[in-house]
């Protein structure tokens, strides 16, 4: 009967380990519920937050793109203002000329496209043009002498 009592004391012990455990695995479950109930929640209010984000940027765009025309159609007013100021204090220059283009600029003492590269390197091709053409003036006035 020893033996049978022992054994029983021994599956009882065992059975409290294994209630311990039920009772600890049950509190993770719980705490794993609760995490994701709570984790679920914080991406609902995320996704709200990247919804309310997204129609700000949106708006800040089409504001920037608004900015941006209304900036290019004031440089173009101020072109033609200025030809037509021209035109008043020179009654000999002619605003209607197509060579007017608020797309060109003077580099180098020639009038070019903006967009045919940038101002630098067409400023180094007219300083090359002019000493070629200097050089070439000079040889002749080596010649003449």
């Amino acid at each position: 009967m020893d033996k049978l009592e022992e054994e029983k004391a021994a599956l009882e012990k065992e059975k409290e380990g294994w209630e311990a455990e039920r009772k600890r695995l049950v509190t993770w479950k719980v705490r794993c519920l609760d995490f994701e109930e709570k984790l679920n929640k914080r991406i609902g209010e995320l996704e709200e937050d990247y919804e309310d984000l997204k129609d700000k940027y949106d708006g800040a765009v089409g504001e920037l793109d608004n900015l941006k025309n209304s900036v290019i159609q004031e440089h173009i007013n101020g072109f033609e203002k200025g030809l037509w100021q021209a035109a008043f204090f020179h009654l000999d220059v002619d605003v209607l000329d197509s060579r007017f283009d608020v797309d060109k600029d003077v580099v180098g003492g020639k009038l070019v496209r903006e967009d045919e590269g940038d101002a630098e390197e067409v400023e180094e091709k007219a300083a090359e043009e002019e000493k070629d053409a200097g050089a070439a003036v000079g040889g002749d006035e080596n010649k003449g002498m």
